[in-house]
């Protein structure tokens, strides 16, 4: 679906009726908005807690990221930075 938005006088964009029907938001909703390059990225904050885990889940369980983090601050910290 493609749809195009008029920047309005004081910012603010209108997400067209279709669009927010087909990704079921609705007044009040937040969206997260995100810059990558030059490209704005919209979306729920459901989603992107979703692709989060998504991304988690391909982490071993017997992988501790937590553990990884502090070994690595602790280097950190030794050596002086």
């Amino acid at each position: 679906m493609d749809a195009t938005l008029v920047l309005g006088q004081q910012g603010r964009l209108v997400i067209p009726a279709e669009v927010r029907a087909a990704l079921g938001l609705a007044a009040g909703d937040r969206l997260h908005l995100q810059l990558r390059g030059q490209r704005v990225v919209l979306e729920r904050p459901q989603d992107a807690v979703a692709e989060l885990r998504g991304l988690a889940s391909e982490v071993p369980e017997e992988r501790s990221l937590v553990d990884e983090l502090l070994a690595e601050r602790r280097l950190a910290a030794a050596a002086g930075e």
